[in-house]
C-alpha cells in the first residue's frame, strides 16, 4: 500500500518545465520512472477570451468535469460565485458542490466543492484561450485540468473528513 500512496503521489506533482530537465539530467532513473506513471490526462477546447461569458464559462466547466472518470453515484451542481478585476486579467470564480445521495439518504451527509477561477488575460491577445484553474475545498494546492487528472478519491475523503469531524463533535 505504501508503494502505491507513492506512486500516487508522484503522478499528483508536476514539476514545472524548468525543474524537469535537471531531474532528467541528474537522475536517469527518474525519466524511466516518469514514462511509467504517465497517464491521459482528458481536457477540453477552452474558449478564447473575446467569445468568453459567464455562462460560456459555467458550460465548459460541465464540460470538463464530464471528462473526469467520476462514478455515476456521485451528483453535483455548479454556479457561477463571482468575477473579480484584477490589474492584469480577469478572474471568474465558480464552484461545484458534490455529494452522494443515497435512497436511505437522499440528503448527503457531507458535501464537497471544487472550486474553479477562469482567467482572462488582460496582456494576452482576446484570441488566446482562457486560463483555467481549479482548487479542493480542502486544500490550498491549485490544479490546472491540462496538467493533472481529477480523482474521484479526492471526494470521497473531503467527505469522509468531514463526517468523521461531525461525529467527533457530536460525541463530545
Amino acid at each position: 500500500k505504501e508503494e502505491e500512496k507513492t506512486a500516487s503521489e508522484q503522478k499528483d506533482h508536476v514539476p514545472p518545465e524548468n525543474e524537469r530537465s535537471s531531474t532528467e539530467e541528474c537522475l536517469p532513473e527518474a525519466k524511466e520512472t516518469e514514462k511509467e506513471t504517465k497517464h491521459v490526462i482528458k481536457n477540453i477546447l477552452w474558449t478564447t477570451a473575446k467569445n468568453f461569458t459567464v455562462e460560456r464559462g459555467q458550460q465548459q466547466i460541465e464540460e470538463l468535469i464530464s471528462t473526469w472518470d467520476i462514478h455515476e453515484s456521485w451528483l453535483h451542481h455548479s454556479e457561477f460565485l463571482e468575477e473579480e478585476e484584477l490589474k492584469d486579467s480577469k478572474r471568474y470564480h465558480y464552484r461545484a458542490c458534490w455529494g452522494l445521495p443515497t435512497r436511505r439518504k437522499p440528503i448527503p451527509r457531507a458535501t464537497a466543492n471544487v472550486y474553479f477561477v477562469i482567467v482572462i488575460s488582460k496582456l494576452k491577445p482576446d484570441t488566446a484561450p482562457v486560463e483555467v484553474f481549479y482548487r479542493l475545498e480542502s486544500s490550498r494546492l491549485i490544479r490546472r485540468p491540462e496538467q493533472c487528472q481529477f480523482r474521484e478519491k479526492w471526494l470521497q475523503d473531503i467527505i469522509e473528513n468531514k463526517i468523521v469531524c461531525t461525529e467527533r463533535l457530536a460525541s463530545r
